[in-house]
């Protein structure tokens, strides 16, 4: 029988490209830690003040309270293929600003973007906002956040 996790993502360690993922039911302490060029990582802090991340306990309530939110997976065609979120939908953040308007047509509908650890989704999320949209998210720790606290994946 399994019992529910329950998840914490804390905020940046060391640099800007560690965070740790508590999960309480074992009281493990899992560090995932992505290396990052300066520059990029440069870029996703200049973003951060400026956009807004939920953690997966948020993202699973907004989902839950919100049938119009839309998760949506903005990693690359090959990580997408390999397996994502149940309920999302795929718009790669190469195509992202191309695609967006005919995708989600509302600016006003509530969107969590997802990547692979929380860093692209942000910059998505930017450009989003710039693009009119109004109710952007970026998930914290993003596809390994998920897969991590065993949210519904499939292929």
């Amino acid at each position: 029988m399994r019992r529910s996790l329950q998840k914490k993502i804390c905020a940046p360690r060391n640099t800007a490209s560690e965070f740790v993922l508590d999960i309480a039911l074992y009281g493990k302490h899992i560090l995932f830690v992505m290396q990052h060029s300066p520059g990029f990582l440069k870029v996703v802090e200049e973003v951060r003040p400026r956009i807004r991340e939920v953690t997966l306990e948020e993202a699973r309530q907004r989902l839950e309270a919100n049938a119009k939110a839309v998760l949506i997976d903005v990693r690359e065609d090959n990580e997408w293929a390999a397996g994502h979120a149940v309920q999302a939908i795929h718009l790669g953040r190469g195509i992202f600003e191309r695609d967006i308007e005919r995708a989600i047509p509302d600016p006003d509908t509530e969107c969590i973007l997802y990547c692979g650890g929380g860093y692209r989704s942000a910059l998505v999320a930017d450009v989003a906002q710039r693009m009119g949209y109004k109710n952007m998210a970026s998930l914290i720790g993003g596809y390994k956040a998920l897969t991590a606290a065993g949210w519904p994946m499939t292929t």
